[in-house]
């Protein structure tokens, strides 16, 4: 019996798990949100330690749902400025300035600017039908730039950046609306505000995920009609969708009867003002369903004009070539002599006809006509090029480097802070006080073996101090810094020479 189990257990390993993979993608959709708080440091000017990234990312995502239509999106200054009221509250003492200034850093970090596609890539390991474990590649995005008729460029939101928000990954959108709006019901009817809050609001989501993906339906079809089965599949989920919006129509105006009459009869101001914002957000839901109604019924109207617009266009003049798949990979299996027939038939064909130079009896004549020119057969004195140095100047000086040595070359018995130092290096002009302080920030985690190795007597080690830099150009925590022997460092931590065989 335990043989089996056994057996049971390496074939079951050895299976494709999809509900893994689910799961680790959607950890990955959360890992750029989460990345925030360790790189909240590189923001320089701002001090950003009192300020909750992740909490300020999912608000940033909040914001632009809600501002989602069929055809336009959020806008970056509008979004900016509601994160920046929410970082004020976060952080009060900080300035209006700085607020804004964090607001539109987590906006570029959850576009990803600075990349070329603005996408984010997670690895993940899965396991195939023969049992063989493989890495491939995750790219999803967050928030992506749109850009309007008019020439504006607004802010949409992803349906993985849909599922970050309502804590799920590859869902079923109707299941889930359904679910969400019973659970939303429930917990109005035993008077939990809070709690409904929270489901009315992932209900509000999967409703803005249902029209993007109906969304996504048109402009296909508006690019290329035969891209989309408008035979079966399309009305379908037309058919689907206008039922569910029936449906949910009448289930949310249900919830807002109980929930308004609850918020009127209501003597608690808390709960009031929790009833007022339940009202607000399912209304809201309902602006939605109806928005989403009317493209619905409009879509077989633009299925039809699309259909006859892009029919009556014609076909392309000339079929288009995949030169890398269709002739140069084909062309490097084959040898040298198969392959040369090949390509002088491709090149034949593919460069243009050059027009011969004479056209005519006349122009041949006036051609044969023309006197030739004396040509010396020198060119003249070729000149002498004067060759220059073109390596950039060393940024220190030789002495700046003397100064700055002589600075830190202290006794190992002493210990100095660095604001002190600064100082006297200070009167040797700024780049010498630039080269002591490079020093002491290397000096905070040595590099213990490589000084073993070449042999230094001695190292410079810095420890942090509770006081800052008394410096009018530089900025930080102080150091305290002394030097070490060698002898002493290398026979505590095991690297005497006696030990490498010397």
């Amino acid at each position: 019996m335990s043989a089996v189990r056994v057996e049971s257990a390496e074939s079951s390993v050895n299976m494709p798990d999809d509900g893994l993979v689910r799961r680790v993608k959607a950890l990955a959709c959360t890992a750029p949100i989460q990345a925030l708080e360790a790189v909240k440091g590189s923001l320089g000017r701002v001090d950003a330690r009192p300020y909750q990234m992740v909490e300020l990312a999912l608000h940033t995502i909040d914001q632009v749902a809600m501002a989602m239509d069929f055809n336009t999106g959020a806008e970056h200054d509008k979004v900016t400025e509601q994160v920046s009221h929410f970082a004020a509250v976060q952080a009060p003492k900080q300035s209006e300035e700085q607020h804004r200034e964090v607001a539109e850093w987590v906006l570029h970090k959850l576009i990803n600017i600075g990349t070329i596609d603005r996408g984010f890539t997670w690895q993940y390991g899965r396991v195939d039908g023969e049992g063989t474990y493989g890495l491939y590649d995750f790219e999803f995005k967050l928030l992506v730039e749109h850009s309007a008729p008019d020439g504006r460029v607004f802010l949409r939101v992803t349906d993985e950046a849909i599922n970050v928000l309502v804590g799920a990954l590859d869902t079923d959108v109707e299941s889930a609306q359904v679910a969400a709006e019973h659970k939303l019901e429930y917990l109005i009817k035993r008077r939990r505000l809070e709690d409904a809050k929270l489901a009315a609001e992932q209900a509000r989501y999967r409703t803005v995920q249902y029209g993007e993906y109906l969304r996504q339906y048109l402009e296909a079809t508006r690019r290329d009609v035969r891209t989309v089965d408008w035979e079966r599949e399309v009305p379908e989920l037309l058919d689907e969708a206008l039922e569910h919006i029936e449906e949910r129509c009448l289930h949310e105006n249900a919830i807002l009867s109980s929930i308004t009459a609850h918020r009127d009869e209501t003597r608690d101001p808390r709960r009031k003002q929790q009833a007022a914002e339940l009202v607000d957000i399912v209304r809201d839901c309902i602006r939605r369903h109806m928005q989403l109604q009317s493209r619905l019924q409009g879509a077989g109207a633009l299925f039809r004009a699309e259909q006859d617009r892009q029919q009556f266009s014609g076909p392309p003049q000339r079929a288009a070539i995949d030169v890398f798949n269709q002739v140069l990979i084909p062309l490097l299996g084959l040898g040298v002599g198969a392959a040369m027939g090949p390509v002088t038939d491709f090149f034949r064909c593919g460069l243009p006809p050059v027009p011969p130079a004479v056209t005519s009896l006349d122009t041949l004549v006036g051609r044969l006509l023309i006197t030739r020119s004396d040509r010396s057969v020198y060119a003249g004195d070729v000149p002498t090029p004067v060759l220059r140095d073109g390596a950039e100047p060393p940024r220190f000086s030789e002495e700046e480097q003397r100064r700055a040595g002589e600075l830190l070359d202290f006794p190992a018995d002493e210990s100095h802070m660095l604001s002190a130092v600064l100082a006297e290096a200070r009167t040797y002009g700024p780049a010498v006080e630039r080269l002591v302080l490079h020093d002491a920030v290397h000096a905070f985690s040595p590099a213990l073996s490589e000084a073993v190795l070449r042999g230094d007597p001695s190292l410079l080690i810095a420890v942090r101090s509770p006081g800052h830099i008394d410096s009018p150009a530089l900025g930080g925590d102080d150091f305290l810094l002394s030097r070490v022997r060698i002898e002493d460092v290398a026979g505590d931590d095991g690297f005497r020479n006696e030990e490498f065989g010397e």
